[in-house]
């Protein structure tokens, strides 16, 4: 892997203070862009995995086109909590629905991880929602012993829709460390149905401490069942839902 660029990201608002931009280009592979925000005094860091097609929107200053994704608009939510956050943009600006179960996409996550481990600060997680949670899987069943102290899925793909893929294609027997399956109750989005939870905790036969958290609420913004801005995004219960995954996470900090 070449890094290419380390860039202090331009002050914008509603963002912590500690923000670069980080420009990859892995070897043979496409370029791609990472925001790392860590708040003063962290003690964890978490790679964030985004929903949808996975494009952000990262800009060289510190700006984001897309920022309406759980992973995305909570980053300052998490700051408060003492944990620093890693958030890949899209491989080469594309879309990565039907990619993140792929053994390249588990690489790029590594890559991520090495990001978090750099910042010196603590564990690190990975965290994914939605289709993300299909990437999220696929690194924590890839991870290196030692890599990272365990994953959050949350809203996961577990029912095959448009992306072809679900968190069952992302080898869920492979995942080694503890995992946190959260399902929303009041989600309407029909690739992920909360009832699948228990189901997906399931096939992680291989970790050590596999745990379902439950939980109801949200606002619906948007046409869309499987959008951001819906209970399955956690719209309107973000603090509720991101202090439930903290516990989980400093339970399992080591």
């Amino acid at each position: 892997m070449t890094l290419l660029t380390l860039l202090a990201a331009t002050a914008i608002a509603a963002q912590p203070a500690h923000d670069v931009v980080v420009d990859l280009t892995p070897s043979g592979g496409q370029p791609q862009r990472a925001l790392v925000s860590v708040p003063p005094g962290a003690h964890g860091m978490i790679v964030m995995l985004p929903g949808g097609s996975g494009e952000v929107g990262i800009g060289r200053d510190g700006s984001i086109a897309h920022g309406d994704n759980f992973t995305v608009r909570t980053r300052t939510l998490w700051a408060a909590k003492g944990y620093g956050v890693v958030i890949p943009d899209a491989i080469g600006g594309t879309n990565q629905r039907g990619l993140r179960s792929a053994p390249a996409y588990a690489q790029m996550i590594d890559r991520m991880v090495t990001l978090a481990h750099r910042q010196g600060v603590g564990p690190v997680f990975l965290l994914g929602t939605s289709q993300g949670s299909i990437a999220a899987m696929n690194g924590a069943a890839h991870a290196a012993p030692g890599r990272i102290a365990g994953v959050v899925l949350t809203e996961s793909v577990s029912v095959l829709g448009g992306s072809h893929e679900t968190v069952f294609d992302a080898d869920p027997s492979g995942v080694s460390v503890p995992a946190l399956v959260v399902a929303n109750r009041d989600d309407a989005c029909k690739v992920a149905p909360p009832d699948n939870a228990p189901r997906i905790a399931a096939a992680m036969t291989h970790s050590p401490d596999v745990k379902v958290l439950t939980v109801s609420g949200g606002v619906t913004r948007s046409d869309n069942d499987c959008g951001s801005l819906t209970p399955h995004g956690y719209y309107g219960i973000e603090d509720k839902v991101v202090g439930a995954i903290v516990q989980w996470m400093d339970a399992h900090s080591g």
